[in-house]
């Protein structure tokens, strides 16, 4: 079988103001920091998954990080809420700061209050639309102002899926599209009000015009959250991304902006896996 042709990067440069109509590079120079992560080490067991990552992931825009199946990027998204420590025999070397905390010092459950997450597959509970929402507000204890039904709308609101599903609130999750499924586990998520996103492949199991869908829904979010994505699809990185992280062999090779990695990454590696020529 021939090998694919590699991109070009101008044309993954592109991919971001075509999308999107943005003719410049608007990502702040000086970015306020949410999560600072210093010389982080993360072990399977004996195997190590992770080497000292350093890096800082700024408030509010769209980190995106692109890298090869079994890179470490996906245990490096589970370590910013500590979603590793429900695999046994796992530890963490290093410092993760939310703000100016460590994430240690919160209960896990609190810090996932903060820091929400979505998964590759979309996972609504088998519940009717409105309780998979609800359900995250209940658990946290916020419906005691009676507005439950309020705090679901505004949630499917934000998620661009309430027009779809107004008419259909307490009928099963399970019956609506991938799409919606993926944007309702995104509402879920949301209806906690968290400070962050994390999004693991998030439209690898889409069809192209869901994947739109949940692109439009994650730019949109940015104004209100710092969103996290890890994605395998370099073009959709180039679209939505403000920064870009490349992961290989569980190192981080470069982060910087979008702009920067796909217009003229300072690593060879990583103009090789972006054009298509790794491996």
């Amino acid at each position: 079988m021939p090998s694919a042709k590699p991109f070009n990067l101008k044309q993954l440069a592109s991919a971001r103001s075509v999308r999107f109509g943005a003719t410049e590079d608007q990502t702040d120079p000086t970015p306020e920091p949410k999560f600072t992560v210093s010389d982080l080490n993360f072990f399977y067991g004996r195997f190590q998954a992770l080497h000292n990552i350093s890096l800082v992931i700024p408030t509010k825009k769209i980190t995106a990080f692109i890298g090869p199946s079994g890179c470490g990027k996906s245990t490096f998204l589970r370590t910013l809420n500590r979603m590793c420590e429900t695999v046994p025999k796992t530890e963490v070397i290093g410092k993760i700061l939310l703000g100016q905390a460590d994430i240690y010092e919160f209960p896990a459950t609190y810090l996932r209050s903060r820091v929400g997450m979505v998964f590759q597959k979309p996972l609504p509970f088998p519940k009717s639309i409105f309780d998979n929402v609800a359900y995250g507000i209940r658990v946290n204890h916020r419906d005691k102002a009676s507005n439950l039904a309020e705090q679901v709308e505004q949630s499917l609101r934000r998620a661009f899926l309430w027009e779809e599903v107004k008419d259909r609130l307490h009928q099963s999750a399970l019956g609506l599209s991938g799409g919606q499924q993926q944007r309702l586990c995104i509402a879920r998520a949301l209806a906690v009000n968290p400070e962050v996103l994390l999004l693991d492949e998030p439209c690898s199991a889409l069809d192209p015009i869901s994947t739109a869908e949940i692109e439009d829904l994650l730019f949109n979010l940015k104004t209100q959250c710092t969103i996290v994505i890890v994605t395998h699809n370099m073009l959709q990185a180039a679209r939505i991304g403000d920064y870009v992280g490349f992961f290989l062999s569980g190192r981080l090779i470069e982060f910087d902006t979008a702009k920067k990695i796909y217009q003229n990454p300072s690593k060879g590696q990583t103009e090789d896996y972006i054009t298509g020529r790794y491996g």
